[in-house]
């Protein structure tokens, strides 16, 4: 008989709907049933494209004699970590903090009043050497309940005391300076593989927003090193098995130090910080290879990510027949079978081998070079690529008859805003009137569907939306709303985007402390309120928050939000320098914080020619702090816009630095000249 769980919006919660155990979702219901019967909460946390949720789903949530002694011990409460990152990292901060470590599936015991107790993560059905049985797990914490309630009640209050601590307020930890953004590169440079790319060992991650400050540090400094750290680190995954060789896209991580063998996940975010750095990088290097990746990773999202209402979808999953990337990976012989006659330069290509890479079979990854390839068989560069084009898309037709990956067909709207930003970005950089179109209808979506008075929802599924939105959706869908207006012109999108700007600075920034909380001042009382300032797999709230008002005083002239932000930058200056792969995007928030926005507005006629010139010298190049700006003379609902006139009745550009503009022009050859001297600083 299904659970609670049934009828639940999230395809995660609704994975347990048939399990033996008597799952509750979130809510008081849970929290009323403990005290009732004086149990403790036993808290699950995961997402759909989990692997290790899966697995421990199977084994335990799925046994009987497991699920007994679940529902006779505790009340059980599953969470989609996804559709409540408040509850997440409310009690991911209490498993790290007692067992030094997190992750998901994510188990906590809490007491009926939300206080956690215990913590751990993925537990197995039997015992393991270091790692006790699940069973075993519940057996001992229903005992420390009953008889050791003393203990319990000393850990819970220990838990209470960490969170008031960490929701102490920052002082100024050091002094906001360009050497702040020096030392931060100087460890990433240390930390960076310089064989493999990117930084450490394994497992690896892509860690896109420390390899797009490091873009930045390059355009600020000139030192190429910044430049080749991410350059190298984004072909080195592109030509991995964590990129997915057929159908596009990125997966989540590499197991391995040389991005081989991923974990098979694809995940939105992800790609979204991975396009739109690609369509950064592109403009710093031309680089061809670059273009295609980008390419392929959006035609991807148009295929097998867009729902057909509107939004992406949030994941796939990296399992499907019961295995881990059996969709992904290749026999030998079934290659060639399908390759043909063009089987042996293929295989050199993607290095392939009889023995496989991976449990026997492949991979495809490069391992070498495409014009290697082509000298080896005495092939031209551009009938290489005609090859593996008609190759790519015989051997996509004959994946897409296996069993695929189960999807996470939830929409979720800061995800959606970091897809959308990448692709009006990437569309307007590469002149893409279709991505930029694809962005817009999504960017409609998000305007008509999930905000509402200037909130903006958590999650659109099966027509539903639910759950009030947190700092890191509203900052995500605003900031994606000013790239649809840099993207397309229409001056609607920056009016959208004050909006939700401005009720977000009302309901989830303190105003004594000036601190911003990922959850609003109206939300659901939990027992601490979260505030998350490192920037993990996604941004963070508050830095995405802190861009957007930076972004935002640049168009408007607002003064006093850029006063605020700096303010709050300078309480984690030293933490950014010290350990910059936890604030990644937080480092190119403070570089326009330090040296402040290259605004560009042009005024015209924008369907003309002499306008559309002018776009394209700005798409051209690479400067991390520009806020463009565009719309027809005459126009003051903008102060960038105020007071600038169309000369000689010629679409014209004013580009300005701290509201000091150059000298307007009308001509793409000065444009390119003034942008050009901008460089350095930008």
């Amino acid at each position: 008989m299904p659970n609670r769980l049934a009828n639940e919006s999230s395809p995660y919660l609704r994975q347990h709907s048939d399990n033996p155990v008597n799952w509750y979702p979130w809510g008081t219901e849970a929290f009323a049933q403990a005290a009732l019967e004086d149990k403790p909460v036993l808290l699950s946390v995961g997402y759909a494209a989990c692997h290790w949720c899966h697995v421990m789903a199977h084994e335990s949530f799925e046994d009987a004699e497991t699920a007994a002694l679940m529902n006779t011990l505790f009340i059980n409460v599953k969470v989609d970590r996804e559709e409540r990152p408040d509850v997440d990292s409310i009690y991911m901060q209490a498993v790290q903090a007692m067992v030094g470590q997190g992750g998901w599936p994510m188990t906590v015991a809490l007491t009926p009043r939300g206080e956690p107790f215990w913590g751990g993560t993925y537990f197995p059905a039997v015992d393991r050497p270091g790692m006790p049985s699940f069973k075993r797990v519940l057996a001992t914490l229903g005992d420390a309940w009953k008889t050791r309630r003393a203990s319990v009640d000393k850990t819970a209050k220990t838990m209470l005391e960490l969170y008031a601590n960490a929701a102490a307020t920052a002082t100024p930890s050091g002094p906001l300076s360009p050497e702040l953004l020096e030392r931060a590169f100087a460890t990433l440079a240390r930390q960076h593989d310089p064989v493999l790319g990117g930084f450490g060992s394994a497992p690896k991650f892509p860690q896109t927003m420390s390899l797009d400050f490091c873009l930045r540090w390059w355009a600020r400094s000139g030192n190429t090193t910044a430049l080749d750290i991410a350059h190298r680190s984004f072909l080195a995954m592109a030509r991995g098995g964590i990129y997915d060789q057929v159908g596009g896209g990125f997966h989540r991580y590499s197991v391995d130090a040389a991005w081989l063998v991923p974990h098979f996940e694809k995940m939105l975010y992800d790609n979204a910080l991975l396009v739109q750095f690609g369509a950064h990088l592109w403009q710093a290097t031309a680089d061809p290879e670059v273009a295609r990746v980008v390419d392929e990773t959006i035609q991807w999202l148009f295929r097998e990510m867009t729902a057909p209402a509107g939004g992406f979808y949030a994941s796939q999953d990296a399992d499907s027949d019961g295995h881990e990337g059996t969709f992904y990976i290749w026999n030998a012989a079934e290659l060639d079978a399908v390759l043909g006659k063009d089987a042996a330069v293929l295989r050199t290509l993607w290095g392939v081998t009889d023995g496989g890479n991976f449990e026997g079979k492949n991979i495809l990854h490069l391992p070498v070079r495409y014009a290697d390839v082509a000298k080896k068989f005495n092939i031209s560069a551009e009938r290489l690529l005609e090859v593996v084009g008609a190759a790519v898309q015989r051997l996509y037709k004959v994946r897409s008859r296996r069993n695929w990956p189960a999807r996470d067909d939830k929409i979720l709207s800061g995800w959606n805003g970091l897809m959308t930003r990448a692709l009006a970005e990437a569309g307007r950089v590469f002149h893409r009137d279709d991505w930029v179109h694809a962005a817009k209808r999504n960017g409609t979506f998000l305007r008509d569907v999930m905000v509402r008075e200037g909130r903006v929802m958590r999650v659109h599924m099966d027509g539903l939306t639910k759950v009030p939105g947190f700092l890191e959706d509203h900052a995500a869908v605003a900031l994606a709303f000013i790239a649809l207006h840099e993207a397309t012109g229409e001056l609607q999108w920056l009016h959208d985007a004050h909006r939700v700007a401005t009720a977000m600075h009302a309901q989830f920034r303190d105003p004594t402390s000036g601190a911003w909380y990922d959850t609003a001042a109206d939300a659901e009382p939990l027992i601490t309120r979260p505030r998350d300032v490192f920037d993990n797999a996604l941004p963070a709230g508050p830095s995405l928050a802190q861009e957007l008002m930076l972004r935002l005083a640049e168009i408007h002239g607002a003064g006093a939000w850029t006063t605020e932000t700096v303010a709050q930058l300078a309480g984690q200056a030293d933490p950014m320098a010290r350990w910059p792969n936890g604030f990644g995007h937080l480092l190119g928030v403070t570089d326009v914080a330090l040296f402040g926005g290259v605004a560009v507005a042009i005024v015209g006629e924008s369907e003309t020619p002499d306008f559309q010139a002018l776009r394209r010298v700005v798409a051209r190049h690479y400067l991390p702090t520009l806020v463009l700006v565009t719309g027809r003379p005459g126009e003051d609902s903008v102060e960038l816009l105020r007071d600038r006139r169309a000369m000689d009745g010629k679409a014209t550009a004013y580009v300005c630095r701290g509201f000091v503009c150059d000298r307007p022009t009308n001509e793409p050859a000065e444009l390119e000249r003034q942008l050009v001297s901008l460089r350095a600083t930008a």
